[in-house]
């Protein structure tokens, strides 16, 4: 049950937030009839305060009071008597609040929603009447920094509101900011209130500062009790409420979360435990649980993978003393391994890790538990992984990947070893971002897939990845974070730049995410909020999540000064193409400086602007783009340069080898960002289709062993370079 409005108001008047003066009247037969004004009347306590005054009639039912119609603005003293008694006969309250009429101003909401993952989140927005019409509002996970605030109220569409409008005066932002931290802050209320709901609905600043007109607060459980004494700057006694002593309870002054959700702020990196996970990565060997003698399964197909990787291996099996050619022991208890990876039926996976004493990591790929709607299975897992004392990866995965390891969990053999780390919830699409992401010039150090993550979570291995010497991006593809305080703590640290991909983020998404990992997805505007906070790039594609990582490969090493980017290349038309999708990405592409336009002309390009229009093709130069960037003298921090390849196949008949101008050109290209090691160059072969078979192939081939990634849309490019701003590393 929510707390009453004049509670809440005590409440958030003694941490500092302004609210307006009022007094609270109890129920009374003088009340209901209209008459209790007079000196000895319970509307006598609101003599003192200014008009206008404001009417609210409160009692249980009344948590939206202006649709009840418990509200009344406008009203002089003598005017309360006979609005009450109306309000009393309609709605039967427990009783009303009596304060002055705030000055109008701009109209906020400001509220605190505990999320089911991360925790405590604040919330700003423009409020009042246009909190549902407009849904115009920010929002970032607790507790935030001044830093936050001030983005948060930029953020909004109607921020110019704030700074005035149409010769309105501006609103004390500072004010705003200050409020902001009181609620969402380090030591604000979001650290001492029973989460469940929060809400501030309108807060109104105006150029003096701001004042919470309205409040109200849904504690996450019942008061156990009632107590207290009136509370402050509300003379007279109020009807109790069920959740006073939740509210009484918020008002101490130990600050701290429920003990069943530690908030981010309240686990610190190092009360992580820190699991050592190179091992799981490069086992000395592997045991292979649930190959068949007679019917080939996954543990046959895994035996497969492992052998032709070359990795020391033993099959588990209770009669045989070979599998598939591999020698078998009865039982992990008798396996001298580093790494299991179990392959049975769900109901009996917990007797197998039980016997893992001594293994390090077990890895259980079947499914059945949590995600299947038998969560006693995945704790009865759990336990017997602890009682083994090893570390469970799964269940419900596929696997891990590291060609410098010699682990695997995908056919055609081993790629090449590099420097890019992914960690997935689903195997499935771990092993499309392995194999089209190396068919794309990528190279991973490691990969690991953790389905339902009952124990090893993503957090913990982004922790170890991120300090990894052998990796320097991480990609995470999440549908549940499995405990989003230590993953956010963990994004928030990490030293390398991330990519996010999440999954179930729609309502049918959430559903299919549900019977996928068991996983509880929280709203997509909280994982934009992690991104923001953290600093980490959030796609919404496997498409970007490779694109992205490919642009940290390739560049994570450069030291770029300033900010600014420069799109060229052939066709206006795809120009204009370009600059709507690096504006959807949130790229800005400055001007091209003025005095600079002269030099272009010696080169025989006439500027219009940035994007900055080239005659790029097999008919002109190869290394135009590079003259370019020299006639501009900008240190732009990113170069994205497009070809239309149709066109050097359509004009290029005369050429021995038709794709020789478009390899001169790549050739070019790769020269350029040897010479420039403080520019990101990227490239984009736009309708790569129309290039004979391998074509595509040669021309990454050059721009891979220069540092360049390509990309065949302009929007993948805008993404990309939008990703690497993010972190100012990429």
């Amino acid at each position: 049950m929510s707390a009453y409005e004049h509670e809440v108001k005590a409440l958030i008047g003694e941490a500092g937030v302004p609210v307006p003066r009022g007094v609270v009247v109890p129920l009374s037969p003088a009340v209901t009839s209209g008459s209790d004004t007079g000196s000895d009347g319970g509307f006598a306590a609101a003599a003192g305060l200014a008009e206008p005054l404001v009417l609210k009639a409160f009692g249980p039912g009344l948590l939206h009071k202006s649709e009840a119609g418990a509200v009344r603005l406008d009203l002089r003293f003598d005017g309360l008597g006979p609005a009450a008694a109306e309000m009393a006969a309609r709605l039967r309250p427990a009783g009303f609040l009596v304060e002055e009429q705030a000055e109008p101003g701009v109209e906020l909401i400001v509220g605190l929603v505990r999320d089911p993952a991360f925790g405590p989140v604040l919330l700003v927005g423009l409020g009042g009447v246009w909190t549902e019409a407009l849904r115009d509002t920010a929002l970032r996970l607790c507790p935030i920094t001044e830093q936050d605030a001030r983005r948060m109220l930029a953020s909004l569409r109607g921020a110019e509101l704030l700074r005035g409008w149409r010769g309105g005066p501006p609103v004390d932002v500072d004010a705003v900011v200050k409020l902001l931290m009181t609620v969402g802050g380090p030591g604000g209320l979001w650290e001492r209130l029973e989460l469940g709901e929060f809400e501030l609905n309108p807060v109104i600043a105006g150029p003096s500062g701001v004042i919470a007109v309205d409040a109200r607060y849904v504690p996450a459980t019942p008061a156990q009790s009632l107590a207290g004494d009136a509370m402050p700057n509300t003379p007279g006694t109020a009807p109790e409420s069920p959740a006073r002593d939740a509210m009484l309870n918020a008002s101490g002054t130990t600050p701290g979360n429920p003990p069943d959700f530690p908030g981010p702020a309240t686990r610190s990196p190092a009360d992580v435990p820190v699991t050592d996970f190179l091992p799981l990565f490069e086992p000395g060997a592997v045991g292979v649980v649930g190959a068949s003698m007679s019917r080939p399964n996954f543990g046959n197909m895994f035996l497969g993978f492992y052998r032709a990787a070359g990795v020391p291996l033993v099959a588990v099996h209770p009669t045989a003393a070979e599998v598939s050619g591999v020698p078998a022991v009865p039982s992990l208890a008798a396996a001298e391994v580093d790494y299991a990876l179990v392959a049975v039926p769900a109901d009996r996976c917990a007797e197998v890790v039980r016997q893992a004493g001594g293994v390090p990591f077990v890895q259980v790929m079947s499914g059945g538990f949590g995600e299947a709607g038998r969560p006693d299975l995945e704790s009865e897992l759990v336990a017997a992984a602890r009682e083994a004392g090893t570390r469970l990866l799964g269940p419900n995965c596929m696997g891990v990947y590291c060609p410098r390891g010699r682990q695997t969990f995908v056919g055609g053999g081993l790629g090449p070893a590099g420097t890019v780390a992914l960690i997935s919830q689903s195997g499935g699409l771990a092993g499309e971002v392995i194999k089209v992401g190396e068919r794309r010039g990528l190279a991973f150090s490691r990969v690991a897939t953790v389905g339902n993550a009952a124990d090893v979570t993503p957090a913990e291995l982004l922790r170890w990845l991120a300090r990894d010497p052998e990796t320097r991006a991480v990609g995470l593809y999440l549908e549940d974070p499995r405990n989003g305080s230590e993953l956010y703590a963990a994004l928030r640290d990490a030293p390398v730049p991330v990519v996010l991909l999440v999954g179930g983020r729609s309502g049918q998404g959430r559903r299919a995410a549900a019977s996928h990992t068991g996983g509880l997805v929280s709203d997509l505007r909280i994982w934009e909020a992690v991104a923001e906070q953290s600093g980490v790039a959030l796609v919404t594609s496997q498409d970007d999540l490779i694109g992205v990582l490919a642009y940290f490969q390739a560049h994570g090493t450069r030291t770029v000064h300033g900010d600014e980017v420069l799109v060229v290349g052939p066709s206006g038309g795809a120009s204009v193409l370009a600059a709507d999708a690096f504006d959807r990405a949130g790229v800005r592409l400055a001007p091209l400086p003025g005095d600079r336009l002269d030099a272009l002309r010696g080169l025989g390009v006439v500027a219009t602007g940035n994007p900055l229009e080239v005659p790029v093709g097999p008919m002109g130069r190869a290394g135009l783009v590079a003259e370019v960037i020299d006639a501009l003298g900008v240190p732009y921090a990113d170069v994205v340069a497009h070809v239309n390849v149709q066109a050097f196949f359509t004009y290029a008949s005369a050429h021995g080898d038709p794709g020789e101008p478009l390899y001169a050109y790549t050739r070019a290209l790769a020269a350029a960002q040897a010479d420039r090691p403080g520019t990101r160059i990227s490239l984009v072969t736009r309708n790569g289709d129309c290039a004979p078979p391998g074509v595509e192939d040669e021309v990454g081939r050059i721009a891979a062993a220069a540092g360049i990634p390509v990309y065949r849309t302009m929007e993948a490019a805008a993404v990309a370079v939008a990703a690497g701003g993010c972190h100012g590393v990429a």
